[in-house]
């Protein structure tokens, strides 16, 4: 039996990659994969009930990070790795890169801290390819203020979301390979068929 992928999207709160999550698990079933659908925080019941403290209960830095990477060994040893190992492709809306983007770019913890719970939860896992959406900071604002009552990341001010794009950006050009920036002003027509492209290359 062949190994899975692990795919992820990832971008800034209003970049619109929750939108897209559904098209990339169509695409893949259509090619015969069996698809798993995850999040993060979240995936498992207790990663769950994580997402909710996370989202809407205030807390430090330094705790709102160790709960993510709680959450991530649960996702991981609960779901993702088993489901990867009988050849299922995972899908997951946001990852570790989010822990770079959020954590170290918002919220300024240090980089080499977030590196060390990587390594200590990870290993050497990381995602086959990370999709990530990327918008100007007053498009994304526009689109979050549109959308359903904002939870405790998404009321952070403009300022915060500028130094998350900015690590994200920056988390992209350092693995140019697994990380593919895709344009999310594109009409979501054009946004598909480029996410296409991207899966043929996957198989």
């Amino acid at each position: 039996m062949n190994p899975g992928k692990f795919i992820t999207l990832d971008g800034v709160d209003g970049a619109g990659k929750s939108t897209h999550l559904d098209f990339v698990a169509a695409w893949l079933r259509e090619q015969g994969k069996e698809v798993v659908v995850t999040r993060e925080p979240g995936g498992t019941p207790l990663g769950e009930s994580l997402r909710e403290l996370l989202l809407h209960r205030d807390m430090d830095p330094d705790t709102e990070l160790l709960l993510m990477f709680a959450a991530r060994q649960e996702h991981l040893a609960r779901l993702i790795w088993p489901a990867l190992a009988r050849g299922a492709w995972v899908v997951s809306d946001r990852f570790t890169d989010a822990s770079y983007a959020y954590q170290c770019g918002g919220r300024g913890i240090s980089v080499e801290r977030i590196a060390a719970l990587e390594t200590w939860v990870q290993r050497d896992f990381q995602p086959d390819l990370t999709l990530l959406f990327d918008v100007p900071s007053d498009v994304a604002e526009a689109r979050r203020s549109a959308a359903r009552a904002a939870d405790r990341f998404e009321r952070e001010a403009d300022s915060f979301f500028n130094r998350v794009r900015t690590a994200y950006l920056a988390r992209a050009q350092a693995d140019p390979k697994r990380i593919q920036v895709l344009d999310a002003r594109q009409t979501i027509e054009m946004l598909q068929a480029d996410i296409g492209k991207l899966l043929q290359g996957l198989q």
